[in-house]
């Protein structure tokens, strides 16, 4: 395919997957419950933090998670106190535990009251295109206060050349305005063209079938080169290519 033939067969993608329809079976489900933009953050990146595995267990093991939460997250996370973090600890996914839960709540506690909140903390170290300086910077603050060691490996950090899947798929949720009403778009300070495509299995291996990446590793230097490409199909939301790699690898097979 032809640059233009391959964009417009991605352009194609973007519209099937991008609809409303995606969310009925994606874990973006979670902070389309709430309406008040703290609870849709909070719960947005409690959920994405959680989001490897089967896509049914993260949508379960998220919903059990709010309720733990009261379904208010943003005020469990402002006023809780030591025995309401009790009540997380029976809560596990995977390598996330009760233990990892109550220490995220405490994070979070901090960066609310202490640092403006998680929009203003990402923009805050933001470059004019990327968000990676971000990532890294954040994980600097959410840890800075007493914390459990093992707790640090739930956030990535992109300058250690990790891809940061998770926390990229995030950002796009609350930063791209997709007027389709899938992602969230509540965060105004920062720009769709600053936000890096949420690099897996599934993305990868299309993104190679389509040659837009050729490192075989999905790690940093794949992410840098698999935006620098889907950037050059569209500067101004390149991630939006996301919805079409995932879509064609985990619903098409690709």
């Amino acid at each position: 395919m032809t640059k233009n033939e391959l964009k417009e067969f991605l352009d194609e993608k973007v519209i099937l997957y991008n609809n409303p329809k995606f969310i009925e079976s994606d874990p973006i489900q979670i902070p389309h419950q709430f309406t008040l933009k703290e609870d849709i953050e909070i719960s947005g990146f409690l959920t994405a933090t959680i989001s490897w595995g089967n896509r049914k267990s993260i949508i379960k093991n998220a919903k059990s998670m709010m309720e733990l939460l009261d379904n208010s997250p943003y005020d469990f996370v402002i006023n809780h106190s030591e025995k309401d973090l009790e009540s997380l600890n029976a809560f596990v996914h995977r390598t996330f535990n009760g233990d990892d839960l109550s220490q995220f709540i405490k994070s979070l506690n901090h960066i609310y009251t202490q640092h403006s909140g998680l929009e203003m903390l990402f923009s805050k170290y933001a470059s004019t295109d990327s968000l990676q300086p971000s990532i890294h910077e954040f994980k600097n603050v959410f840890f800075e206060n007493p914390h459990l060691q093992r707790t640090q490996k739930h956030i990535s950090d992109p300058l250690k050349n990790s891809a940061a899947k998770r926390i990229n798929m995030y950002l796009r949720w609350m930063v791209r305005n997709d007027n389709t009403g899938v992602d969230f778009g509540i965060w105004n300070s920062l720009s769709p063209s600053q936000l890096s495509c949420p690099l897996d299995v599934h993305s990868g291996n299309v993104a190679r079938k389509l040659g837009l990446l050729s490192r075989k590793q999905n790690d940093g230097k794949a992410l840098l080169e698999l935006d620098t490409a889907l950037r050059a199909l569209d500067e101004n939301d390149p991630v939006k290519y996301d919805f079409a790699l995932f879509g064609l690898g985990v619903f098409e097979g690709f």
